[in-house]
C-alpha cells in the first residue's frame, strides 16, 4: 500500500431538516389544533483513531464527505428523522487542521478516539411548538440550521518511541529488520527506503516498543535535498533518537564524522526541539573492520565526533551488539514513560478506572451546550 502522510478533505454535516406547518383534520373536530412536527438533525461528521490504519491514502482520492440532512416535519405530531452520521476512520498519530486557517483542531493520539469534525444543523420547529393560550393556530414554523462545514488539512505524524537517523546506506533498515518485526526493502544502494517503517521491538512478555525508519537524510535536507526532510515529522513524538553511522563506507574517501556532523546540523535546522530530543550515537557495520584495527577506529570517531551521549558498536548485519543496544533502548523507555505519567492520588475506593466508562466526545465540545 503507498505510505501518504497528507491529505486535504472537505467535510460537510447534515442541514437541519425544515419545521411543518399543518392543522389536524379529522371528523367531528372543527379545531383539531396545530400539529406540524420538528425537522430531523442532520448527521454529524466523526473522526474515529483506528490502530490497524497506518497512512490516509483513502484520503487521497475521495476528498469530499457529507454526511446526510435531516427529515422535514411532517402532520399529525410526526417529527423528521435525524440525518445518519458518518465516521472517518484515521490512523493514529493524524493532525487535523483547518486548511483555512491553519489552526490546530483536533489530534488524535489514542486507539479508538473519536472526536467531532463538523456538527449537523439542527432541525427547524414546527407549528406545534408555536401552540399557546394566545395563539391557537399559529402558522410559524421555522427553516432547519444548516450543518457545519470545514476544509481540513490531515497530517500524519506517526507515533514511535525510537527514530533512526543517518545517511542513506548506513544500515538503518538493516538494524530494523534485525530487532523488530518490520521486513522493509535492504539493497546495496542509497534511498532504499522511500517511506517510514515501523517495527515492534519484543524485550519480554509485555515488553516491547515501536521504532520508526525514515529515509535517509543528506547534506541540504533542510533545503529539500533528497527524501528524508518529508518525513522528519514522523521523528517529532519519539522518545529517543539512535544515530547510526556507517563505521565502513564503500568509497574510502568519505569520512564518518563529516557525514555525521551534517546529520546533526540538518536535524537543527529543521526543529530545534527535535535536535535537543535524547541522542544515543550507533557504530554499525563492525564486521566490515578488521578485528585489530575496530577498536582504533571507534575511538578516533568518537575523539573527533565529541558526543556526550552514549555509544554502541554494532553489527545489523550479524546482529553483534544488537540485543545489549535493545535492553538498554527498553530501560530508557520504561524509564521515559513512568516519568510522564500523572501524578495525581486517587481513592481506591473511587478509582472509576476499575470499571471506566466510555467518554463522551460531546462532553467537552461547547457546540454540544445548551
Amino acid at each position: 500500500m503507498k505510505f501518504v502522510d497528507e491529505a486535504y478533505i472537505e467535510v460537510a454535516a447534515g442541514d437541519g431538516g425544515n419545521g411543518c406547518a399543518s392543522f389536524r383534520h379529522e371528523k367531528f373536530k372543527e379545531f383539531g389544533g396545530p400539529d406540524g412536527g420538528d425537522g430531523g438533525r442532520g448527521g454529524h461528521v466523526w473522526a474515529l483513531a483506528d490502530e490497524n490504519l497506518n497512512t490516509l491514502i483513502d484520503y487521497r482520492y475521495s476528498r469530499r464527505f457529507e454526511a446526510q440532512r435531516g427529515e422535514h416535519g411532517k402532520g399529525s405530531d410526526m417529527f423528521g428523522a435525524k440525518g445518519e452520521d458518518i465516521v472517518l476512520k484515521m490512523p493514529v498519530g493524524t493532525i487535523i487542521r483547518n486548511a483555512d486557517t491553519g489552526e490546530v483542531m483536533h489530534e488524535l493520539l489514542r486507539p479508538g478516539e473519536k472526536i467531532l469534525l463538523a456538527k449537523g444543523g439542527d432541525g427547524g420547529f414546527g407549528n406545534l411548538r408555536f401552540k399557546s393560550a394566545i395563539n391557537r393556530a399559529p402558522r410559524q414554523k421555522t427553516p432547519g440550521h444548516p450543518g457545519e462545514r470545514f476544509n481540513l488539512q490531515l497530517e500524519l505524524k506517526v507515533l514511535a518511541d525510537v527514530g533512526l537517523l543517518g545517511m542513506p546506506n548506513a544500515g538503518k533498515s538493516t538494524f530494523i529488520a534485525a530487532v523488530s518485526n518490520a521486513r522493509p526493502k535492504i539493497a546495496d544502494y542509497p534511498f532504499t527506503t522511500l517511506h517510514p517503517n515501523l517495527g515492534v521491538v519484543r524485550v519480554g512478555p509485555e515488553k516491547s516498543f515501536v521504532i520508526a525508519d525514515v529515509p535517509g537524510l543528506i547534506e541540504g535536507a533542510s533545503e529539500g535535498a533528497g527524501l528524508g526532510h518529508q518525513f522528519l515529522r514522523h521523528l517529532q513524538r519519539t522518545r529517543l533518537l539512535l544515530h547510526i553511522v556507517d563505521l565502513a563506507p564503500f568509497d574510502e574517501t568519505v569520512d564518518p564524522v563529516a557525514q555525521a556532523k551534517a546529520i546533526v546540523q540538518e536535524l537543527k535546522k529543521y526543529d530545534p526541539e527535535l535536535h535537543a530530543k535524547p541522542r544515543w550515537l550507533v557504530l554499525n557495520k563492525l564486521d566490515m573492520v578488521p578485528a585489530e584495527e575496530r577498536q582504533a577506529r571507534v575511538k578516533d570517531f568518537v575523539k573527533r565526533f565529541k558526543h556526550k551521549g552514549p555509544v554502541f558498536e554494532i553489527s545489523a548485519l550479524t546482529r553483534e551488539g544488537c540485543e545489549p543496544l535493545v535492553q538498554q533502548i527498553y530501560q530508557h523507555i520504561a524509564a521515559t514513560r513512568e516519568a510522564e505519567k500523572p501524578t495525581v492520588q486517587t481513592d481506591p475506593r473511587f478509582d472509576a478506572s476499575r470499571d471506566p466508562a466510555p467518554p463522551d466526545p460531546t462532553a467537552d465540545d461547547p457546540r454540544f451546550r445548551d
